[in-house]
């Protein structure tokens, strides 16, 4: 496992941009309070856009790919339904996220942040020693919002297709690493984050309908892209389908203890102490 500086030196910028809340898929909002309601779907399950989406810039054959990726994870109604989601990231934290509060809980070693992505406001604790008042405290509270913005990214980046902010279109027929073919989509950025100059190609099995690969680009217009890796190991968790496996074929990267419910344990988000991983 590589220092995790190195890690966030590759992935932060990347996902900063990317994977802002957006109401048309979680239940805090960029500028929303927190535990604002989740959306109504509708009823026929259609996946709606984001406000903000770059609807105009957009294609209609990139979103028609979209629907069809969220349609085969589960459908929009499956992912509005889940609301606690637990996950191991590469750098060996552990992470819940209730979608409905917003509150953001990680864990490494003795080590555990309490926040919420709304209020912007938490505590840390050292074996169950509140030291948010201190530096070490005071430093890992300014980072959670950028840890969650880039770890959860990793973990859900294809329901985050038609977010607010992204430009979705089809840049045609390409191949994964094995050789197969794919269907690429191009994802950039229009105002939001901190790195809109990003760009992501999402490439999709044409007969599974899943994303198998993405590639990320520090700028659009780069020809080549600082890292391509897998979106593959996919497992049913609650109402959705994820998938663990991020390697390059070579470092065998992934995300471990994956969770995904409706339902949030009493006093889990709360616990100053690092607890079982779901």
């Amino acid at each position: 496992m590589r220092n995790v500086s190195i890690l966030l030196l590759l992935t932060l910028g990347a996902a900063v941009t990317a994977c802002q809340p957006q109401s048309a898929t979680t239940a805090t909002t960029a500028g929303a309070k927190s535990g604002s309601p989740l959306p109504t779907v509708a009823a026929n399950g259609a996946y709606p856009a984001a406000e903000g989406f770059d609807a105009a810039g957009s294609d209609a054959r990139a979103l028609a790919l979209a629907d069809q990726v969220m349609e085969k994870m589960g459908g929009y109604a499956a992912w509005q339904q889940t609301r606690l989601l637990g996950w191991d990231f590469l750098d060996g934290s552990y992470q819940l996220w209730d979608k409905q509060t917003g509150d953001f809980r990680w864990q490494k070693d003795s080590t555990v942040a309490l926040y919420n992505l709304g209020t912007k406001q938490g505590q840390v604790y050292r074996a169950g020693q509140d030291i948010s008042a201190s530096p070490e405290g005071q430093k890992l509270l300014s980072r959670m919002y950028p840890i969650w913005v880039n770890n959860s990214w990793w973990l859900l980046m294809p329901f985050k297709l038609k977010d607010s902010g992204v430009t979705l279109t089809y840049k045609g027929s390409g191949q994964l690493m094995s050789g197969q073919p794919a269907e690429v989509l191009n994802m950039t950025f229009k105002n939001v984050g901190v790195t809109p100059d990003n760009k992501y190609e999402v490439l999709i099995d044409p007969q599974t309908k899943l994303v198998e690969e993405w590639a990320y680009f520090p700028k659009a217009t780069d020809a080549q892209p600082a890292f391509r890796r897998r979106w593959t190991g996919y497992q049913q968790y609650g109402p959705i389908m994820l998938a663990t496996d991020r390697s390059d074929g070579k470092d065998g990267r992934g995300l471990g203890h994956v969770s995904a419910s409706t339902t949030v344990p009493a006093g889990l988000m709360q616990n100053p102490k690092p607890v079982e991983k779901l």
